[in-house]
């Protein structure tokens, strides 16, 4: 059967996030995040547990296979076990299970639950529960709970449960605030700004012009930089295709089928004048007719936006005919570009027009679209033949068909070429993912398959040889040679004359004297610079006010001077949301701090025990 193009998966969250999350939201993982997770079956009924508390081998398969759910979605695609337990997810989820456990331990030792009232309540809230009303509905319930294998019992008990460690942490973690000397020292650093000014070099801030290099100093750079002129490792490979792109042309062109595709895309090639505008509708004609008046008074068309509390994106109509504006059709097609008109009676009520721009009838003739029509045509006729090729194509390769061979009995072309893993090459071929995820993965033992690509065309391909890395032959690559060594060239010229610079800002000369200048008055360490290196506001941070410094990166070269530091605002709505969200985070870090302490001091207390045979029991029963 012919391989299809498949997309590639997602990156997956880090794992000191994952634990994070795992640590904060436990409540959910073994509670209410366990939908669409079977149970674990088996004699075995628990994997260890915490004091008096048991780990039932139920809630550490459901949490684990939550997990493993999650990260598959991150990727893009199912992961095994075997590849979660390499991200380290099992350790992660038995880690979140002895400590949900140890919370569960210590809130029946102290007595903390809550009632039936409190379980109905958060129960009915839940939105995986309500019905098309948008009102808890019994029968999705006992729906949702059937189809995971969970009872309402199970279920309520674990949703009393987690109620009750949400009790248990905001006594814990409630109550806490960051010291406002903590606060203020953290909102003085981050709330400083600093004024800079840039001169960003390039070739023409050269005093001198870089010379020409001789063929012995290419030789020499070609000889010192040989891994910048070695071709990688490649696979050599044959392949035979079919492209519609190369038998289009040949395709037979039906003048009266033409026609009638023309005439079925009518709208592309006859577009009426159009216009773009703006509508301000009005609640009543009393309020629409004072602000005409407004307006006829000389008040701005974007105040009386202003005064709606909308934005021009939000009376923006976009481009419309005469017919799709209705009944204003006529007063804005009569109006010129920059006009208003009305107000104008619509189904929303009075509204004002604003005439953005003039669109003029288009109007591309049946000759003139002649050709296009025919490309997309033949092309299309060729997708159809080359897909009835494919049947034909798999049963040669099935019995025995070399590649050569296809070129015989089914039409394709041979070529061969050297192709770089995780590289796209010059190759037209190379251009459809599919065929490089394909030669990619080809091994030389594989036989042919047919591989449909993305513009319907297929392609078999063989491994022939692995070529070895090898250096290019000087004169094959000299002109690149030449180009690298003149980019190196500007590069060492560029840095030594912001050398220059530097000694002779540090000696008192201006900046603006050397060049144009790129002054920014002020900016906050999370500011935004375009096109500098990543590091380089960071730096600029690190440097005293009116020192002067050199930054280089690739293809960047700049002298910046740093005109002065300025210490963070202490009036104005900014500044106290700083400091209420820098507060807030303190808080919240001392309160998770404070909780992870106790749940450490909980589990020490309690003692753990694990039964390691019961856990690689529910490894085993996983898929």
């Amino acid at each position: 059967m012919a391989k299809t193009p498949t997309e590639e998966g997602k990156r997956p969250r880090g794992k000191a996030q994952e634990a994070a999350v795992w640590v904060l939201m436990g409540m959910l993982i073994l509670g209410l995040g366990g939908f669409g997770v079977t149970s674990f079956g088996g004699g075995v009924t628990r994997v260890g547990s915490v004091g008096d508390t048991d780990i039932t081998t139920d809630d550490y398969a459901r949490a684990l296979q939550t997990q493993i759910n999650a990260l598959s979605q991150q990727f893009g695609k199912q992961i095994s076990l075997q590849e979660a337990m390499a991200f380290g997810i099992d350790q992660q989820v038995l880690q979140s299970v002895i400590t949900l456990a140890a919370l569960d331990n210590e809130t029946a030792r102290v007595g903390v639950s809550v009632g039936d009232e409190v379980v109905a309540t958060r129960l009915m809230g839940m939105d995986s529960f309500k019905g098309a009303s948008g009102s808890f509905d019994r029968e999705a319930y006992r729906y949702t709970l059937g189809r995971n294998n969970l009872t309402e019992t199970e279920f309520e008990t674990n949703l009393r449960r987690d109620i009750s460690r949400e009790l248990l942490q905001g006594a814990v973690g409630g109550g806490f605030a960051a010291p406002k000397a903590l606060t203020d020292t953290i909102y003085a650093w981050a709330g400083e700004r600093r004024g800079f000014s840039t001169l960003r070099l390039s070739e023409a801030d050269l005093t001198a012009p870089v010379a020409e290099p001789t063929d012995e100093e290419l030789k020499a750079h070609y000889d010192a930089n040989i891994d910048r002129f070695t071709k990688p490792e490649a696979k050599r490979i044959t392949y035979a295709s079919l492209l519609p792109e190369a038998i289009a042309k040949d395709q037979p062109v039906d003048e009266a089928l033409l026609q009638k595709l023309y005439q079925d895309r009518i709208g592309e090639f006859v577009v009426p004048e159009r216009r773009i505008v703006e509508r301000l509708i009005y609640p009543d004609q009393a309020a629409a007719d004072a602000a005409r008046a407004e307006l006829d008074g000389g008040k701005p068309f974007e105040e009386l936006v202003l005064a709606r509390g909308l934005t021009l994106e939000d009376i923006d109509q976009g481009d419309l005919t005469k017919d799709e504006l209705g009944g204003a059709g006529e007063p804005v097609f009569a109006a010129a570009e920059g006009d208003v008109v009305g107000p104008v009676v619509t189904d929303l009520g009075p509204a004002l027009y604003r005439v953005v721009s003039v669109l003029a009838a288009e109007e591309t003739s049946f000759e003139d679209a002649r050709e296009t029509l025919a490309i997309e045509f033949q092309t299309d006729a060729a997708r159809r033949l080359i897909a009835d090729q494919v049947e034909t194509i798999d049963d040669l390769l099935a019995g025995g068909a070399t590649l050569e061979d296809l070129t015989k009995e089914a039409g394709l072309q041979l070529a061969t070429l050297d192709h770089v893993p995780g590289q796209q090459g010059e190759a037209v071929i190379e251009g459809y993912p599919a065929f490089r995820a394909a030669a990619d993965a080809v091994q030389a033992e594989d036989f042919s398959e047919a591989i449909l690509l993305e513009d319907g065309g297929v392609v078999a391909l063989r491994l022939d040889e692995i070529v070895p890395a090898a250096p290019i032959p000087f004169d094959e690559a000299k002109d690149k040679v030449a180009e690298d060594w003149r980019k190196d060239a500007v590069a060492k010229a560029l840095s030594a004359r912001a050398a220059e610079i530097k000694t002779a800002l540090e000696g008192g000369a201006a900046i603006g004297s050397f060049g144009i200048v790129d002054v920014t008055a002020e900016t906050a360490r999370n500011g935004f610079i375009d096109n500098v290196p990543d590091a380089f506001l960071a730096d600029i941070f690190k440097m005293d006010e009116g020192g002067v410094q050199v930054f280089e990166a690739e293809g960047f070269v700049a002298v910046v001077k740093l005109d002065r530091i300025l210490p963070a605002m202490t009036e104005g709505e900014d500044a106290a949301a700083m400091q209420e969200a820098l507060a807030a985070q303190a808080q919240q870090a001392i309160a998770g701090d404070a909780f992870a302490a106790f749940t450490s001091a909980l589990t020490a207390e309690a003692g753990i025990t694990l039964d390691q045979t019961a856990i690689n029991a529910v490894h085993a029963s996983m898929p």
